[in-house]
Formats: structure tokens, sequence, C-alpha cells
């Protein structure tokens, strides 16, 4: 099954407190979106990788260090002052309305294929699926300092990406989301929020999201153990 994904790489990476995009950042010897581009660029079922970027970055994204056929897919669109805006202007360079479009987090550079299969193989019963785990941990709802309800966690998965659409359901949902200035935390949310169906597929613990400074230890330890 082909698809196009979109990856937003237009953040500033606040949290990180690097005073720059943070997918600069490098794990062993390579940019963090670097290590993710690579992910999708050699899926032969990746016929797109669109790049919604800050115009003043272009640069460095047009000198990453990728093989002609990686560089070839990729598509560079503006990106927005928040992410949702930048998934938007992903979607309105998208000419074909029939495509399969994956939207991922620039700073998840060890999403394996076998997730990324598993989204893919639901997509043929559905219009929207997404990766999360499990939650680990308990999880306490706290008010000023104080627990006010231990919630039960059973219920409760963390949300990873890749997420995967149809583009018509994707699309209508940021279009109706852009018109009432709704916020979502995540594409899943925009289509949730628009009445579709969601579902979800098993993701993998060690598909972080690069945010921290303390991230980036595991990322290390990630990347020797995916070397290995």
């Amino acid at each position: 099954m082909q698809y196009k994904v979109i990856i937003p790489a237009a953040g500033s990476g606040s949290r990180m407190g690097a005073g720059f995009n943070k997918l600069f950042i490098k794990i062993m010897n390579s940019p963090i979106i670097e290590l993710t581009l690579k992910v999708f660029g050699e899926d032969e079922r990746c016929t797109e990788i669109i790049l919604p970027i800050k115009e003043s970055e272009n640069q460095f994204f047009e000198t990453l260090n990728l093989p002609n056929f990686i560089k070839q897919k990729i598509t560079f669109v503006k990106g927005g002052s928040e992410r949702q805006e930048s998934v938007y202007n992903g979607l309105d360079s998208i000419k074909d309305s029939e495509s399969l479009v994956l939207v991922h987090d620039g700073a998840r550079p060890f999403v394996t294929n076998s997730v990324i299969n598993r989204i893919l193989s639901e997509m043929e019963e559905h219009e929207a699926v997404i990766c999360a785990v499990p939650m680990k941990d308990t999880i306490k709802k706290v008010v000023n300092q104080e627990v006010v309800e231990t919630i039960d966690r059973s219920t409760l998965w963390g949300v990873q990406t890749p997420q995967a659409f149809t583009y018509k359901c994707l699309l209508e949902a940021h279009q109706k989301a852009t018109q009432a200035g709704y916020l979502g935390t995540d594409d899943a949310s925009l289509v949730e929020w628009n009445g579709s169906k969601v579902f979800v597929v098993n993701g993998d613990y060690n598909n972080i999201k690069v945010t921290t400074k303390e991230d980036l230890f595991f990322a290390e330890t990630i990347y020797e153990q995916y070397r290995g």
C-alpha cells in the first residue's frame, strides 16, 4: 500500500533549550531529522515526503547527507507557526485526493517498519489509524499539587506517530478545525473532533519523541541498539 508522509519540521524545540530547531541536534553524528527521513525514504511504499519547514532553515535541509533517491522524494512546503498549520500546508500540496497520508513527528527517528506495517494493514479497513503503547505508570490527576483522582491505566495509551488517514478524512478535519479556530493536540484529535472513528495498533516503546535533553541519552542508547 503506497502512501505519502507529512513530517512537520518547522518547530523551535523550546523544551530542548538548544536555542535552535531540535531536529538539527545530532545523535551519533547524524541530525535527528536525517535519521527520520531515512526511515521513510528507504521504504519503497513511500512515494513522497512532504516537509513543512521554515524558509530561513531551507539551506540546512537542502544539505542533509541523504542519498539522491531519498532527496527526490522530498517536497518542501512552508511551515506554519503551529504544527497543525504545517500539516495543513502539507495537505494542501497533495494533488491526489485518493492518497493515503501518514503524519509523523520529525523528532521520532526510531519508528520501525513493523509499526508502519501494522498501521498500513489496518488502513485497508479504516480511514484513520494511529499507533500507541499501553501506559506503564500509575496515572494520577493532580490539582494544586494535590492528588484528586487515581485513573485506571488499563484504558490509557501513550499515543505516538506515524498516524495514518485517508486524504479526504484528514483534509476535512483540518479545514473544519481551521474554520472553527480549534487547535488539537495531534491530527487524530482533529479527526475525532470531526466525528470520525480512530483505530489503534501497537506502537513501540523505543519509538520515542526526542523532546528534552534527557531524551538524548535514551536516543543514543536506542541508536546503538539498532546499529547492533
